[in-house]
């Protein structure tokens, strides 16, 4: 079991077992929305009280697992057979995994985050000041930087490395073989899977229709149009016939090309709001942040603050609800970064996945977080507009704001269609035995499905609800990427062994090249 040549392009028992449970939610999201709603924050806000001190030593476990990996002569393996290149050029790859990654989440938090640090709510300051400012960017940057990616590229990791190097099955089930070997029983495949699937299915309903209110927030603060269920199911329609069309085409055409089109908006985003915004202040401030953030990032990846509640409320809020969000997106985004790496070696990948999206990270967040906390400390009350506003109404007391408005919405829709469509192609593929290529008619079942999910949750408001399952399903799914990295551990060690990787890897270059 496990491997390629056992796979079919048939429908497998997860797509159905994973439909029904997920239906089972959304009709209990659509009966009692606020008991949906109740029910999973007590859940959720037990587990992150409960257990968070194993999520900031597990997620540091990954960061550490993954630096060692780049910088042992294990880096040297190839996540493929001997002679094959890598399908995509650096450009495009990365365009395409920093926007399934968190591309939308960028443009949603960039201003959102740093300004609610600094006002409303700062980790360990009071608000309002000048320290809170600093330490506004010091933990976006910590949220969005080297611990969120080491999680997806830890995910990618595995998956690649055993379907192009040992040619097996692109399922998470299918990388505990070596590990678990005759204790992986169909059954337990299938519960694994099944698990993976359905935080993916939750996390993509979840993002269309939290996208779709924040593309109508926008709107609305630009173009006085209402803020309706009307208009939020009108942008659910675009966004499905576009990522739809996007998946039909292929990863080699609709989503490299959206890809390469996000990261020029992206870039043309930041440069103009360098040009019009406070400019020295926020190569200042990033250059000052970023030494705060290398200088206590040990201190921040196991901070608890365990005799003060309003320190531990904040972290469990924030920093361990990220690390949930993360683990819980891991299945989705590191099986869609495993499809396009491959042909790249171990230290590439990892510093490629890790290293440039939180440089980019960086500079994203001390460019808008810049703007919206300088419009604030100059007297216009941003924390009075809604979390999906705040960026437009940072912009609105800006030059150009008007522009800089127009080319976020954008963006944010295109973030938003390569999301989605990354997404489809990941079920389908989960879904059909992991197969490199999935039919579209099973891409084309999942973006539907994915749609009515958030248009219909949309309209009863269970969307709360369904979040915080994504959440909870991280909990277990953290387990099964214990087990993950005691499987590749031992895999790696074996190849290590086998090929002379010690100290001068002279055998790798012949067998490896």
């Amino acid at each position: 079991m496990g491997t390629k040549k056992e796979t079919s392009h048939k429908i497998t028992n997860v797509f159905w077992i994973t439909l029904a449970i997920t239906l089972i939610f959304v009709t209990i999201g659509i009966l009692t929305p606020t008991g949906l709603a109740s029910v999973t924050a007590n859940i959720q806000n037990f587990i992150t009280t409960t257990f968070g001190w194993y999520y900031l030593i597990f997620v540091s476990v990954i960061v550490i697992f993954c630096f060692y990996l780049i910088f042992s002569p294990i880096g040297s393996i190839k996540l493929g057979k001997a002679g094959e290149k890598p399908k995509y050029s650096t450009i495009s790859w990365f365009g395409m995994l920093f926007s399934a990654g968190m591309g939308v989440g960028l443009v949603f938090w960039g201003a959102t985050e740093p300004l609610s640090h600094y006002a409303i709510s700062s980790p360990e300051a009071e608000p309002g000041t000048n320290q809170a400012l600093m330490d506004a960017f010091r933990f976006s940057f910590f949220h969005w930087g080297i611990h969120a990616w080491a999680i997806y590229a830890f995910v990618g990791l595995t998956l690649a490395y055993f379907q192009f190097r040992h040619d097996k099955a692109g399922l998470i089930s299918a990388t505990l073989d070596p590990l678990l070997g005759k204790w992986m029983k169909p059954s337990v495949r299938v519960t694994i899977d099944v698990i993976a699937v359905f935080a993916t299915i939750v996390g993509v309903a979840t993002t269309l229709g939290f996208g779709a209110t924040q593309i109508n927030g926008g709107l609305s603060f630009l173009f006085d149009i209402p803020v309706s269920f009307k208009v939020q199911i009108i942008i659910i329609a675009i966004v499905t016939v576009l990522f739809l069309t996007s998946a039909m085409s292929g990863l080699g055409r609709g989503m490299k090309w959206l890809s390469n089109t996000n990261m020029v908006l992206a870039v043309l985003l930041m440069i103009i709001v360098i040009i019009v915004g406070p400019t020295l202040l926020t190569l200042n401030m990033m250059t000052d942040a970023t030494g705060a953030y290398m200088q206590n990032f040990v201190g921040m990846s196991f901070r608890t603050s365990p005799v003060d509640a309003a320190g531990r409320e904040w972290i469990n809020n924030w920093t361990i609800f990220y690390w949930a969000w993360f683990i819980s997106w891991s299945p989705f985004v590191g099986i869609f970064i495993a499809r396009v790496s491959k042909g790249r070696r171990i230290r590439e990948f990892l510093a490629g996945v890790i290293l440039l999206p939180t440089l980019l990270s960086i500079v994203w967040f001390s460019v808008f977080g810049t703007a919206s906390t300088s419009v604030q400390r100059a007297g216009f009350d941003l924390t009075q507009l809604k979390t999906e506003e705040v960026l437009f109404g940072t912009f609105n007391h800006m030059p150009l704001g008007s522009l800089l408005s127009v080319i976020a919405i954008f963006l944010i829709g295109v973030f938003f269609i390569t999301s989605a469509d990354s997404a489809t192609y990941v079920l389908g593929m989960q879904t059909m035995n992991g197969v490199m290529n999935p039919a579209n008619r099973v891409k084309f079942i999942w973006g539907i499905i994915q749609s009515l999910i958030a248009s219909i949750l949309l309209f009863s408001g269970g969307l709360e609800g369904l979040q915080n399952m994504l959440i909870i399903v991280a909990l277990p799914f953290s387990f099964i990427m214990l087990l993950m990295m005691l499987s590749l551990s031992k895999a790696l060690r074996k190849e290590r062994r086998d090929l002379g990787l010690y100290i001068k890897p002279k055998s790798l270059r012949k067998s490896n090249s």
